[in-house]
């Protein structure tokens, strides 16, 4: 489990010296020791480990012919194996493999498309988590429980006006659990376009002032024509 203490023993029967480097995953691994080295060997062995990167460098010591993880990293899963090498010849042990346990991180949601969605569109809400095993996620609107798979991404679609609201998940393993960020949903709604009519007269909003002219400033506003006046 990522944090632990882990160490790794490189032994081999040589005479003379043999010299001892370390691979992860097909790569050298060369480490300067930090104490004098010891073996058992007859004349004593010398020690070639590689270079890390520095920001592992100091979660690892290299003792004699031991690889120390203090604590072990989850990107320190992979396969270690050694070899011994001397004048006479090499020898490679067999390879071991390291796999780092850890609750989630890392955890957020992703909405595809993003952004504001159009009533009766689709949005696939996609929860994501570094986590080894990989988590279950328990997803929530608003704050209540949603009963949707554990795994799996989940699309809304149609999209409806009752899915507007604030989404996140939370993701879980034997190791651990992590909540991820909220995502606010917002559904546009599609309106019915208002169609024009040739016959229909415009509205007239406001305070009609009385006056001798009342009936033309009506007519006016609402822009029809006055009735001629009908002959007696």
């Amino acid at each position: 489990m990522e944090g632990s203490s882990v160490n790794l023993t490189c032994s081999s029967d040589a005479n003379a010296a043999a010299d001892y480097t370390w691979f992860k995953d097909n790569q050298p691994l060369l480490w300067e020791p930090s104490q004098p080295s010891s073996s058992e060997a007859n004349p004593v062995a010398k020690y070639t480990w590689s270079e890390v990167p520095t920001d592992h460098s100091l979660g690892h010591s290299v003792q004699g012919q031991q690889l120390s993880f203090h604590p072990i990293q989850s990107s320190d899963s992979g396969q270690y194996l050694c070899t011994a090498k001397n004048d006479l010849g090499t020898e490679t042990s067999y390879p071991f493999s390291i796999d780092v346990k850890y609750g989630p991180k890392h955890t957020f949601v992703i909405p595809s498309p993003p952004g504001e969605i159009m009533e009766g569109g689709s949005v696939t809400l996609s929860c994501s988590s570094d986590a080894n095993p990989a988590a279950n996620y328990t997803w929530f609107k608003d704050n209540q429980p949603l009963p949707w798979e554990p795994r799996r991404p989940y699309t809304l679609d149609p999209v409806s006006s009752k899915d507007r609201g604030t989404y996140r998940c939370h993701a879980e393993n034997q190791y651990g659990y992590l909540g991820s960020n909220s995502v606010f949903i917002d559904v546009l709604s599609q309106r019915e376009p208002i169609e024009e009519q040739d016959d229909v007269p415009c509205g007239f909003a406001g305070a009609l002032v009385e006056s001798d002219q009342t009936e033309q400033v009506l007519y006016s506003a609402i822009n029809l024509k006055i009735p001629e006046a009908v002959p007696e």
